[in-house]
């Protein structure tokens, strides 16, 4: 099965347009992080999320953890999906749920050693989906994704192996690699930031070779 790709990352309307005629199912609008690339200001998380077409997911990134002040961000951004960048306070989950009911809910799990997978499945009961990415929340300046690093795929299976929820793979993904880790993890979805940018550009060259990539993939090979 072809994975659905989620662009990250996007900065303009243009990007967004650019992002859906190549073939993206969903796109990553990074709201303020503590470090990381692709931050821009909610008004334009709004403008894009306005645009982006039926059938296309538009996913809030954010590294806020208490309910109350993600429910607030997400009434200013209205994106169709909330992506949880960082560990969520106690209640979170639930408190979403009944203020945002059909917004769909991805947590992202840091896939820094083994006990990423208790971390994943832990959360996936309460959530939609799951996104493994390459960050260290535990750091004195978290680092919450965007890092343009790979992760060990082998966990990342595992948790896709056992997770009850689709999962969406991340971390340091570009053209060159993106077909081996599909094929060894075989994700719901993929997500790529830097990998398809120049000089923090979405790069329409490198984007079509991504999507190329995968649109001859055979996952059973």
């Amino acid at each position: 099965m072809i994975p659905r790709i989620k662009i990250c990352c996007i900065s303009s309307v243009e990007e967004a347009h650019l992002a859906v005629r190549s073939g993206a199912a969903a796109l990553g609008l990074v709201s303020d992080m503590p470090s990381g690339p692709g931050v821009i200001p909610e008004p334009l998380i709004a403008e894009i999320a306005r645009v982006v077409p039926p059938g296309v997911s538009s996913f809030l990134l954010t590294a806020k953890q208490r309910a109350d002040e993600i429910i607030a961000q997400h009434r200013r951004c209205r994106t169709s999906v909330i992506q949880l960048c960082d560990r969520p306070a106690d209640g979170t989950y639930h408190e979403l749920r009944e203020a945002l009911p059909g917004i769909a809910l991805v947590q992202v799990i840091h896939v820094t050693g083994s006990e990423a997978v208790e971390e994943a499945l832990s959360a996936a009961p309460h959530i939609n989906a799951l996104l493994l990415d390459s960050g260290n929340p535990t750091l004195a300046v978290k680092k919450l994704g965007g890092t343009g690093r790979t992760h060990n795929w082998e966990i990342s299976r595992e948790i896709r192996t056992r997770s009850q929820v689709p999962v969406f793979l991340a971390g340091g993904l570009n053209p060159d690699n993106v077909a081996e880790a599909v094929r060894l993890v075989e994700p719901f979805g993929v997500d790529v930031c830097s990998g398809v940018r120049t000089d923090g550009r979405l790069d329409e060259r490198k984007l079509k070779m991504f999507v190329k990539s995968l649109q001859y993939l055979d996952v059973d090979s």
